[in-house]
């Protein structure tokens, strides 16, 4: 399985992108699918290891994006230095979320809910900072990698496939380390690990402030790939929507199936969908989630694994 990984993720930079590179329209989805894919994995570890379902990673995302739009318009801040800050800007925000961990199921994805609103309201009401309904434009582009032009089309793609990895590898780490096998175990009894001294509510408030970090730095990186911003786009719906189907689809519970379901969802739902219905065509991705749930309930990546461990039954 390692060296499939490995094989895979050469492949997903030394052939992909040049593959991609004479068609702009399909690289850009790619590029928009690997956003999706990197608000979905920080949300997957919110809701598997923290064990929380957030509808508000658009709090997170819209944050990280205007941070990071401010920083490089206002301050003439490098956008490379700016995307790290941005996802620290969204921690800070972050902050003020914390009392709402005391709550569970429902009630917790409402009042996330209600804070993404509230972020929405001040980014559209702050018009000195924000320029308020009318947006940001002109927000600088991304930097050339290594100062080549003939990366210049691909640098959105290989920046956006790195963070999404850089995530994946987190993800990895902290569900395989003490702290990941003390939140899994809180979802059996809660009360149970309190008893044995795990401290429920700083552990979910790490994983809350690590995913508000990575949804910040995902947000701030697509501002400098679309080069505007305006508060309906910042903390559009979609950004805590799309990544939760995309999560569910690909199997929140593994480390890859968020990525794979983000960029198999979006692709589809942009290519394929999209021309059999132009106006409408999320009916038709709903019912294919629907399909998943009722068919494969742990994600699409489950039912590969299960697929090659047959196989390999078989040729047993």
């Amino acid at each position: 399985m390692k060296k499939l990984w490995i094989a895979a993720i050469a492949l997903l930079y030394l052939v992909v992108p040049f593959a991609l590179q004479g068609n702009s329209y399909v690289l850009s989805l790619t590029v928009s699918a690997l956003i999706v894919a990197g608000v979905a994995v920080a949300w997957a570890l919110l809701g598997n290891l923290g064990g929380m379902v957030s509808f508000g990673h658009a709090a997170f995302f819209g944050i990280g994006a205007y941070a990071s739009a401010l920083l490089t318009l206002k301050a003439g801040w490098p956008v490379l230095l700016a995307l790290p800050v941005a996802g620290l800007c969204a921690v800070v925000a972050s902050l003020v979320m914390l009392p709402a961990l005391r709550l569970s199921g429902p009630y917790f994805a409402l009042a996330i809910l209600a804070y993404a609103h509230i972020f929405r309201i001040l980014a559209t009401e702050l018009t000195s900072v924000t320029n308020g309904s009318a947006g940001l434009s002109s927000v600088p582009r991304l930097p050339t990698l290594f100062g080549s032009e003939a990366l210049t089309a691909i640098t959105p793609y290989l920046l956006a496939l790195t963070l999404v990895l850089a995530f994946c590898w987190v993800y990895a780490r902290v569900r395989s380390s003490d702290y990941g096998i003390a939140l899994r175990a809180m979802h059996d009894s809660e009360d149970a690990t309190r008893v044995v001294g795990v401290n429920s509510v700083l552990l979910k408030s790490w994983m809350l402030l690590l995913s508000a970090f990575m949804t910040g730095m995902i947000g701030a990186l697509n501002v400098h790939v679309i080069n505007f911003l305006d508060p309906d786009y910042a903390f559009n719906g979609s950004w805590s929507v799309l990544p939760i189907v995309a999560a569910i689809f690909g199997g929140y519970r593994t480390v890859g199936g968020p990525m794979i379901g983000a960029v198999v969802i979006y692709m589809v739902d942009q290519l394929v969908f999209k021309s059999m219905l132009s106006s409408g065509h999320q009916i038709i991705l709903g019912a294919v989630l629907a399909a998943m749930i009722l068919c494969a309930p742990d994600g699409l990546l489950s039912v590969f694994r299960k697929r090659a461990k047959e196989a390999r039954h078989a040729e047993a």
